[in-house]
C-alpha cells in the first residue's frame, strides 16, 4: 500500500517551464553545469547547482552557497516567476522520445513507506553525495528535484490519467535533446481521492532513479521530526516529492563499460581468456547484444560478440544480472577491477550516446569496450523485492525528468 499525497505545488510561471526546467544535478560536472548555465539566467540549475552563481575558486560545499540556492528560488518567487498552488494538487508529467511516450504522476510519497519498504530500492547509496542534498533540501525547506519511482501498471490510474490528458496540458514544450514534456494539473478533489485510493492497491512501488535524493530527503524529514516531536503525520517533510511512472511505459537502455587497459595481457592471451567464460565470434563492423546473454566487445578495431556458457551463469536476481555476470567472469579476474566503483581504470557510458561512442572511448583514451544488453525493469523488481542491490551502473533511464517544474516546499 503506497501512500501518494498531493501537495501544494510551486512551478513555473505559465510561460516560462522551457526557461526554467534543467536536467538533474547529478548529471554534470561542476564545468559542465557551468557551461550549462550561460546566458540562462532562469535555468533551475543555478538553483539545483547554486555554485554557478560563484566563480570557479569556491569552495562548492560552503554554507553560503546553499543559502544563495534558497535566496535565488525566494527571489524568483518574489519576482513571479515562480507561483504556488493554493490548494493540493497532483500533476501528470508525461514526457515523449523518439515518438515514444512515459505518462508519471507528480505527488508526494512517504519518508514512512521509505522505512518499512513499501518503497524499494535496489542500490546503496553514499554518505559524502547524501550530505550534499541533506544541506540543499534542509536549507532551501524544499525538494527541488523529483524522485523516479516506478509502479506496476494499474488499470484505475491509467484510466484517470487517459481522462486528464483529454484535456489542453498546463505546459508543453520541448528541450535541446528533443525530448517533448507536457503537464496537466488534477485539481479535482474526486479525482484526487480516486488517485490517491488507487495508489493504496498497487502494493510495492520502487525508485528507479534518485536514490541519493530519497535518502537525503528521507534523513532531512527525520531531521525535521526531530525538531518538531509534537508532529502529527501530515506536515510537509513527512513526504517528498516524487514521479510515480508504469511499468510497461518505462525504457531502461543499456549502460557499458569501458576499461583502460588489458591488465598487462596482450591481446591474444586476453582473448584466450575472454573464450575460456563465453563462446566468442568475430563479427563485422559495430552492433548492439540481440538479447540477454549476449555483450558485444570492442578491441583494437576489431568486434565480438561474446555469449555467456550457461555452466556459469546464475539464477540468483544479482548474480543473473548481464552486468554481474560480465564483473564476476571477466571484469575482475582477468581485467583486475575488484571495484568498479572506485577503480580509476573503469568507465561506465550511457545507452543514450550509442555504440560509436564506445568505439570512440577505446580507440582514444580507454583500450576496450563492452555494449550491454539492457537490464530489465522486471529484473530490477526481482532484485528490489530480494531486498537485493544491483551491481553500479546497472540501468540508464531514458528520457530524464527536468528540475524545476514542480518543487515540494518543506
Amino acid at each position: 500500500m503506497a501512500v501518494v499525497k498531493p501537495f501544494c505545488c510551486v512551478h513555473p510561471s505559465r510561460g516560462l517551464e522551457s526557461k526554467i526546467a534543467a536536467l538533474p544535478y547529478d548529471v554534470y560536472s561542476r564545468e559542465e553545469a557551468r557551461r550549462a548555465v550561460e546566458g540562462k539566467p532562469l535555468s533551475f540549475l543555478n538553483i539545483d547547482r547554486p555554485e554557478t552563481l560563484f566563480g570557479p575558486e569556491q569552495d562548492m560545499y560552503a554554507q553560503e552557497v546553499y543559502e544563495a540556492a534558497r535566496e535565488r528560488l525566494q527571489g524568483m518567487q518574489a519576482d513571479g516567476s515562480f507561483v504556488k498552488e493554493e490548494s493540493p494538487v497532483y500533476y501528470i508529467y508525461e514526457l515523449t522520445m523518439d515518438g515514444r511516450s512515459q505518462t508519471g504522476i507528480v505527488g508526494c510519497a512517504s519518508i514512512d513507506d521509505y522505512e518499512q519498504q513499501v518503497i524499494r530500492k535496489h542500490e546503496n547509496t553514499r554518505a559524502e553525495k547524501e550530505e550534499d542534498r541533506i544541506r540543499h533540501v534542509d536549507v532551501c525547506s524544499a525538494q527541488t528535484g523529483p524522485i523516479f519511482l516506478a509502479y506496476r501498471s494499474h488499470g484505475s490510474i491509467r484510466k484517470i490519467v487517459q481522462e486528464v490528458k483529454s484535456s489542453e496540458p498546463e505546459f508543453s514544450f520541448e528541450t535541446e535533446d528533443g525530448i517533448r514534456h507536457a503537464g496537466w494539473k488534477i485539481s479535482d478533489e474526486k479525482l484526487q481521492r480516486e488517485l490517491e485510493q488507487a495508489f493504496l492497491q498497487v502494493g510495492n512501488v520502487y525508485i528507479a532513479d534518485g536514490h541519493h535524493r530519497t535518502a537525503s530527503a528521507v534523513k532531512v524529514g527525520q531531521r525535521r521530526r526531530r525538531q518538531y516531536p509534537d508532529y502529527d503525520g501530515t506536515e510537509a517533510f513527512n513526504y517528498f516529492l516524487s514521479v510515480l511512472f508504469p511499468d510497461d511505459e518505462l525504457m531502461i537502455m543499456d549502460y557499458n563499460r569501458v576499461v583502460k587497459d588489458l591488465n598487462g595481457l596482450s591481446m591474444e592471451q586476453f582473448l584466450g581468456m575472454v573464450s575460456e567464460k563465453f563462446e566468442t565470434f568475430l563479427i563485422e563492423g559495430p552492433a548492439k547484444p540481440e538479447r540477454k546473454g549476449q555483450i558485444i566487445m570492442y578491441l583494437h578495431g576489431y568486434w565480438f560478440r561474446l555469449i555467456m556458457r550457461r555452466e556459469y551463469m546464475r539464477e540468483d536476481p544479482v548474480e543473473g544480472l548481464d552486468v554481474a555476470y560480465l564483473q564476476r567472469e571477466l571484469l575482475s579476474p582477468v581485467l583486475g577491477i575488484r571495484d568498479p566503483r572506485t577503480d580509476k581504470r573503469i568507465d561506465f557510458v550511457g545507452g543514450i550516446r550509442g555504440i560509436e561512442e564506445l568505439k570512440r572511448r577505446a580507440d582514444g583514451d580507454m583500450e576496450v569496450a563492452f555494449a550491454m544488453y539492457p537490464t530489465s525493469i522486471r529484473e530490477l523488481f526481482a532484485v528490489a523485492d530480494a531486498g537485493l542491490l544491483m551491481p553500479p551502473k546497472s540501468t540508464w533511464f531514458e528520457p530524464k525528468l527536468r528540475s524545476g517544474l514542480f518543487i515540494h516546499e518543506i
